[in-house]
This record gives structure tokens, C-alpha cells and sequence, in this order.
């Protein structure tokens, strides 16, 4: 699922003003330190989730209720709490949480011979892609903050095909879907780190939840998409 088509309003709201340089630079820092400590509770949920199997034994439908229901919940908390040392704690909450909503496509993927290779390989897709545009976004000048509103609807509009595809069930749409996942969320991942940079996300919490979504959904597609063509069985 694509959690930042349901979220990126809330975390865009606009600052009172300008900051100086080593705010900005502390910002940035803060997030990247808190992006590093969320995915200890990510890989914990998920491998939790692996072992017990716990999302695998709820039927589609129900897990896509608990997903929403969940992290709609554990956004809002998060933005709720972000000015106090109670964000971080709930924001690690939600990327368990996350975490082990991954389980489920996880275990799937493991039931390749090849799985363990394959997640590798998405997680080595994803961290070139997040270097890659944290790089672009440290020399890039020109100002990005024009692209917000074309990428918040193309993440909308993604959203919604990916409920569609939950009833129709088209590999060929999800394969579709999964790379344009891939290239949006990476976009998304330039603009949410030029913001801060920029000094336009003063809030490191909301800035690491941004950034650890785009990472999320690079991941979780190009799992997807090793898996539909890379998958090998016994």
C-alpha cells in the first residue's frame, strides 16, 4: 500500500519563517539519525511478523482494514506529538508497526529459493536510490518546492489504482503500479530532502516520517517487482 498518498498533506505544512544555516543543518542531521535508529523497529516488526506469521493468517481484506486503520492512527499520532520527545516514541511505533505489515509480502518472498537474495537486492536497490538523492538534493539549487502538489496528486492517483487492483487483482497492473512506485517515491524522496535542507521542514520528526515513507514504498516495489520476475521455486 502507499502510505503517502494518504499522509503527505499533513506533513507539508509551511513554516513560520526563515531558519539560519546550523538549524538547518541540525535538522537534517536529527532526521537522518532518527531515519537511521526507525529501521531497528522495522526489521524487528518484520521479522516478528515472518515467525509468527501472524499477518499471513489474516485474510486479505482484514489485513488491509488493520493496515489502514493503524497507520492512519500512528500518522496522526505522530504529527500530534512531534514537538515533544514523545514523537520519536511514537514514531518508532509506527515504522514496527510498518514493519510488521511488511511481514506478509516478506514471507511470500522467502517462499523463494531465492528469497533471502532477493530482499537483499531490494534493500541494496533502495539505499542506492536514497544516497543518489540525498546527493542530487545537496547540489541541486534550484528551489523544488513547485513539485509538492504534481507529486501529492500522481500519489493520490497511485493510491487509489493500488485499492483497485486489490479487487481486480491484474499482475500486469500491479507490475505497472510497482514501477511507477518506484520512480514516484523517489521523486518524493528528492523533494522531502531538499525541504530540509532548504529549511522548509523544521520538524525533524515529521521530516524522518516523510523520508522513511518514500523509503518504504521504493522498497516494498522493488521487492515487489524482484519477486514477479526474479522469484525462482524449488
Amino acid at each position: 500500500m502507499n502510505d503517502r498518498a494518504q499522509t503527505y498533506g499533513g506533513l507539508a505544512a509551511g513554516q513560520s519563517g526563515p531558519i539560519s544555516q546550523t538549524e538547518q543543518q541540525r535538522v537534517l542531521r536529527n532526521t537522518y539519525m532518527l531515519l537511521a535508529l526507525s529501521m531497528v523497529p522495522t526489521v524487528l516488526g518484520a521479522w516478528i511478523g515472518v515467525a509468527t506469521g501472524v499477518m499471513a493468517a489474516m485474510s486479505p481484506g482484514v489485513s488491509m482494514v488493520v493496515f489502514l486503520v493503524g497507520a492512519f492512527g500512528l500518522m496522526f499520532a505522530v504529527e500530534k506529538t512531534k514537538h515533544s520527545a514523545t514523537g520519536v516514541a511514537v514514531l518508532l511505533a509506527f515504522t514496527f508497526f510498518m514493519g510488521l505489515m511488511l511481514s506478509r509480502m516478506l514471507a511470500a518472498v522467502l517462499g523463494f529459493s531465492n528469497g533471502a537474495s532477493l530482499i537483499m537486492m531490494a534493500f541494496g536497490g533502495t539505499a542506492l536510490v536514497f544516497f543518489s538523492m540525498a546527493a542530487l538534493a545537496g547540489v541541486i539549487k534550484r528551489d523544488l518546492s513547485g513539485m509538492g502538489k504534481f507529486l501529492m496528486v500522481g500519489a493520490i492517483m497511485l493510491f487509489v489504482a493500488f485499492i483497485v487492483n486489490f479487487f481486480v487483482q491484474s499482475s500486469a497492473m500491479m507490475v505497472a503500479l510497482s514501477v511507477i512506485c518506484v520512480g514516484l517515491f523517489s521523486a518524493f524522496m528528492l523533494y522531502d530532502i531538499k525541504r530540509v535542507i532548504d529549511g522548509g521542514e523544521t520538524n525533524y520528526i515529521s521530516a524522518t516520517l516523510a523520508i522513511y515513507l518514500d523509503i518504504y514504498n521504493v522498497f516494498q516495489s522493488l521487492l515487489a517487482l524482484l519477486g514477479i520476475f526474479g522469484g525462482e521455486r524449488d
